[in-house]
């Protein structure tokens, strides 16, 4: 049993122990997840092969990390992909790892890799049984503890290096330690400490910053595996000359991987532009003309289109390949066009019907602001609004249309009190002489009449009270 999308038919991590793994932890050859890194796709595996057909003898078994080495099948067993097997590693002892390959596609393989069957030597012991697997879990689980402790010991010597992985022997009697460095580094000390420590046989094996990217792995920048630690395994030279034929920008924070270095990728679709870019005029960095000269702005290397512009211009004049090539020879003779050509609208601006019936807006973004615009035009025709056009006596409220008729609940005004009129009058009489009222610009307290409410208060309608 396994997991359902297993290409080996074993299950995920599955063996001759009938072992199941608690999920998918790149135990085996399943495509999800980081099981698949380095896989190889057996198309001849459904093919049936000639009756006097001698299988080929050499198989191809995955290590950790992207080290994958051919080993000879010399007693014939039946493997699989994905089956764990013990082999014969450079030093004393054995090794295990996973099936990667087998059959016929094992020979291209050996073709690419430029390696010989002859030179193949090292023979595979047995298909790994449960002590092997056990003593080999047992190493797995050392290597993250044996690299800190490496780390530690590098640091205390003063060493200038970087411990980037362990990787234990099957057996667990090696360890191979990698690591990168800028120079050479004598780590003498370090191995005699080490050994002390541990108690096993160490390697010490320096790699590149690549490398290390590839034993590492993670998510790129596409949101995918890095390929070098899932398919990719040899590292081709990349160069800033790449970006360059693609019009990238030379930006080193958008070109670099998570290794420090160019990207891989970027040496995918160089072949294409380079095919490209054949029909293209190189060189012609400006057109003379009558109005004046033109100078290169933009390339559409599939479109074969180019673009140019007169200075302080804000429109670019697209030119195709044919033509900038018809004006340079112009130019070369001594010749100058008229002009290039009339500005033309970018594609990108046309809007394209859609090829269905829009029955509700729901394509429209501004729909909601249209049903907004209704309702405010409904309020300004109704004809309770009173704040639009001003209404006539008739539509008026009846309060508003007979003024003597005051409503019930509205206090009545309290009359002005005699004193503070004729006290208000004499002090307009003095300002009105232009005399007293220069000298006090200030206006006069007003009395508090509250203390003789009683006597001030008018009677029988407006009376003055006695003296």
């Amino acid at each position: 049993m396994g997991c359902g999308s297993c290409s080996s038919g074993g299950g995920c991590g599955s063996n001759t122990l009938g072992t199941v793994p608690a999920g998918c932890n790149n135990n085996g050859t399943c495509m999800t997840s980081g099981c698949n890194k380095l896989d190889i796709y057996d198309w001849l595996v459904d093919m049936d092969l000639p009756s006097n057909y001698k299988p080929f003898d050499i198989v191809e078994v995955r290590f950790k990390g992207s080290r994958k080495e051919f080993f000879v099948n010399t007693d014939n067993i039946y493997l699989e992909m994905g089956e764990m097997v013990a082999v014969e590693p450079n030093t004393g002892g054995y090794d295990i790892g996973h099936v990667s390959l087998t059959g016929e596609l094992v020979r291209l393989q050996l073709k690419k890799n430029n390696t010989k069957p002859e030179d193949v030597v090292k023979k595979i012991y047995r298909k790994a049984n449960e002590n092997d697997v056990a003593k080999y879990q047992l190493a797995k689980d050392l290597e993250w503890e044996t690299m800190h402790r490496a780390r530690n010991l590098a640091l205390e010597l003063g060493l200038s290096m970087k411990i980037s992985d362990v990787d234990y022997q099957g057996d667990k009697t090696k360890a191979t330690f990698y690591y990168t460095a800028e120079g050479r580094v004598d780590f003498r000390e370090l191995i005699k400490r080490m050994a002390e420590a541990f108690r096993i046989r160490i390697e010490m094996r320096q790699i590149g910053m690549r490398q290390e990217a590839s034993r590492l792995g993670g998510i790129g920048s596409c949101g995918r595996e890095l390929c070098c630690s899932t398919w990719l395994t040899d590292f081709k030279t990349v160069s800033t000359s790449a970006a360059r034929y693609q019009n990238l920008s030379l930006n080193t924070l958008k070109l670099a991987g998570q290794c420090g270095k160019l990207k891989c990728c970027l040496n995918y679709e160089l072949d294409s532009y380079m095919d490209a870019l054949k029909d293209i005029p190189s060189n012609i960095e400006r057109i003379e003309t009558e109005i004046g000269v033109a100078y290169l702005q933009k390339i559409d290397i599939f479109k074969k289109t180019m673009w140019f512009s007169y200075p302080r211009a804000e429109s670019w004049i697209p030119l195709s390949a044919e033509k900038v090539k018809e004006f340079a020879a112009m130019n070369a003779d001594g010749k100058k066009p008229a002009e290039l050509g009339v500005v033309q609208d970018d594609e990108d601006d046309k809007v394209i019907a859609p090829d269905y019936e829009n029955v509700v807006g729901q394509d429209s973004l501004t729909r909601l602001d249209d049903r907004n615009r209704k309702k405010r035009k409904k309020k300004k025709k109704s004809p309770n609004n009173t704040n639009d056009k001003p209404q006539d006596n008739a539509t008026r409220p009846k309060q508003e249309a007979n003024p003597q008729v005051k409503p019930a609940n509205r206090r009545q005004r309290q009359k002005p009190n005699p004193n503070n009129n004729t006290e208000g009058q004499q002090s307009k009489a003095q300002s009105a002489d232009g005399k007293e009222g220069n000298q006090n610009p200030r206006p006069k307290r007003r009395p508090n009449n509250n203390r003789n409410k009683n006597n001030n208060r008018p009677q029988d309608g407006g009376s003055k009270p006695e003296n």
